[in-house]
């Protein structure tokens, strides 16, 4: 079977099967952070506060990289986020983070829509797939987190090494699906995650959907692949799990071209 891997640029330092956690909490998240959405013939404005009311003190060129973030605002941690209703939700103004470059030579205020996690491209190995931007992500924190739980699921699936490893198997599974979910999942993987029991190919692309991120608080999370020659899609569809500490956004069905899981 060819190995998919991905690079596991985890937030908060977290191993290959934990839980994906928040892009950034007060300056907790992945060790860096890199300039997206910015034309290459533009600059991102760093600003002295968060908000275009504030004065231009510096700026990022549009494929700057290894940035450190300290903090965002409004803060929007996961006991926060679903005390909102979907309507306060809506009403949020624009994050802004404060971030500062690898030489600590500039820092300033810049939207958060026009950052992405850092060291995201696929890491080769023997016999797989090669090439970068396999997950895109849109500047939302929880709904690239849930794209970031999908691509973890397929990379702990491919780098398992032991029944105890597969990560649809209790009590992993839990990690990634729903908690009632995971009773059906025994016995399952390749078919659930590439329409097959062998997979031939390469994943080409993660992302959320780009019509329709996010409705009523379920989010979509498109992955395209390649099989055996064939170009497919699966589609993961997560909401947040009330019944896990926390209520994690969590995998509650997965569709392919004419059946779904469940």
């Amino acid at each position: 079977m060819r190995r998919f891997i991905t690079r596991l640029a985890f937030c908060c330092g977290l191993a290959l099967a934990a839980p994906a956690a928040w892009a950034e909490i007060d300056g907790h998240g992945p060790d860096a952070w890199r300039v997206t959405g910015v034309a290459a013939d533009d600059v991102l404005n760093m600003r002295m506060g968060p908000g275009t009311s504030y004065l231009v003190i510096d700026s990022l060129p549009p494929n700057a990289r290894g940035l450190e973030l300290i903090t965002c605002v409004p803060l929007l941690i996961p006991s926060i986020y679903y005390r909102l209703t979907e309507a306060q939700r809506a009403n949020l103004p624009q994050r802004w983070c404060l971030m500062r470059t690898g030489d600590f030579s500039k820092a300033g205020w810049v939207a958060q829509r026009f950052l992405m996690e850092d060291g995201l491209e696929e890491v080769s190995a023997p016999g797989s797939a090669t090439g970068s931007d396999v997950l895109q992500t849109i500047g939302d924190p929880l709904i690239d987190n849930a794209a970031f739980l999908v691509r973890d699921l397929y990379a702990a699936f491919e780098a398992q090494r032991s029944a105890a490893e597969n990560p649809f198997a209790s009590p992993l599974a839990r990690q990634y699906f729903f908690a009632d979910l995971v009773p059906a999942l025994a016995g399952h993987g390749g078919d659930v995650l590439y329409d097959a029991q062998d997979f031939q190919g390469r994943i080409t692309r993660i992302t959320p959907d780009p019509d329709q991120p996010m409705l009523r608080g379920m989010i979509t999370v498109n992955v395209d692949f390649t099989n055996f020659g064939l170009d497919k899609r699966a589609v993961f569809l997560l909401r947040a799990d009330t019944a896990q500490p926390g209520a994690p956004s969590r995998i509650f069905r997965i569709e392919h071209d004419g059946w779904s899981f469940p």
